[in-house]
């Protein structure tokens, strides 16, 4: 008779899972709000949409869900080798949460999913502290998630990131785009450096051309290469939901955009009409020494970092001309870094860097 075979002898750990579970609670329950319903052994996340009680009043009127879903990109394999995976867990978060806000959407909740080559539930907890850090960034509650083991299809070391994120904006407050005119501002907020694109480029340059260490101390970075490559996405949601709240009446903020891969010539046209170009002076901001370094070592033209990267601006606000100076001040209030990019014009849908 044959000896029975095992599930982990096939390369799955039942027990590590248990283990897992057990230690990533703490940092799932941080992110919960009073609008999530705890139900024991639920097999799905159960979320109040309105929440009558008086300290948490929160209710809509006319409320529309907004959807996202993205992944990290290969920005996980800097993470592989620093043997380092909480930052990419903010990554993670901020890819969704920043989209629904170009709508202007309030993000409810965040899901997860995570393919391994091996589930050790120490690395598992490093990926969900920092998708538990995003989620507290966002005000967003993380509602569930999925760790799948796989070794017949991630070789040792490899994994794979995926996040979906449910928010809400009410109708009438849905930031379109269509009432941006020529003579409307461009305002730039900063990011922290390469967010979560053009790592293809990035390893590319470093690691195959460059044959740089992950460690090494460079010089124009002031700082080792793999800590600058792992910075995370900044997620914007604190600020932008707090300016949208402040004119409540007049809809001064007419489009936004997430300055994702594309970069600003990609993305801003999204939010744009046809008719309109946005002209962008590049004097206006101090571009991060990553993207000088990168250009310099590539070497890549300039033309072609401006598609790959968001070159320092990681979110764009197209507001009403009147409104720049008001906008940007209550923005370093609430501690960001914006920069006046330029303006709209009649035009063709591109985007001029001049």
């Amino acid at each position: 008779m044959a000896k029975p075979i095992t599930y982990s002898e096939a390369g799955v750990h039942i027990s590590s899972n248990d283990e897992m579970v057990d230690l990533i609670a703490n940092n799932v329950k941080r992110t919960h709000t009073p609008r999530v319903m705890y139900l024991h052994n639920a097999f799905a996340g159960l979320f109040r949409l309105d929440y009558d009680e008086k300290l948490f009043k929160k209710n809509y009127r006319n409320p529309v869900l907004v959807a996202c879903t993205d992944g990290v990109g290969t920005k996980i394999k800097v993470a592989a080798m620093m043997g380092r995976y909480d930052t990419v867990g903010i990554d993670l978060v901020a890819m969704s949460v920043n989209d629904m806000l170009v709508q202007g959407a309030e993000p409810l909740f965040f899901l997860d999913y995570i393919a391994i080559h091996q589930l050790i539930p120490e690395e598992i907890n490093q990926f969900i502290k920092g998708i538990s850090d995003g989620c507290c960034q966002a005000d967003c509650a993380l509602l569930g998630g999925e760790t799948a083991e796989m070794p017949d299809l991630y070789p040792k070391g490899e994994f794979d990131l995926a996040g979906f994120a449910v928010g809400v904006v009410e109708k009438h407050r849905i930031v379109t785009g269509s009432q941006v005119k020529a003579g409307d501002s461009v305002i730039g907020l900063a990011s922290s450096g390469l967010h979560s694109n053009g790592y293809a480029l990035v390893r590319r340059i470093c690691f195959e051309q460059e044959k740089l260490d992950i460690n090494q101390y460079i010089e124009e970075l002031g700082a080792p290469l793999g800590e600058v490559l792992l910075r995370p996405t900044r997620i914007y949601v604190a600020s932008i939901l707090k300016l949208l709240k402040k004119y409540r009446v007049k809809k001064v903020v007419k489009a936004m955009a997430h300055i994702t891969g594309g970069g600003l010539v990609g993305n801003i046209p999204r939010v744009t009409s046809k008719d309109l170009d946005v002209v962008i002076d590049k004097s206006k901001w101090d571009v991060p020494p990553i993207f000088r370094f990168l250009q310099k070592r590539g070497p890549v033209e300039e033309q072609e970092m401006f598609r790959v990267f968001n070159m320092g601006i990681g979110y764009v606000l197209v507001v009403a001309s009147d409104f720049t100076r008001s906008i940007m001040a209550h923005l370093r209030k609430l501690g960001e870094t914006p920069y006046f990019l330029g303006k709209v014009k009649r035009g063709s849908g591109k985007v001029i860097l001049k």
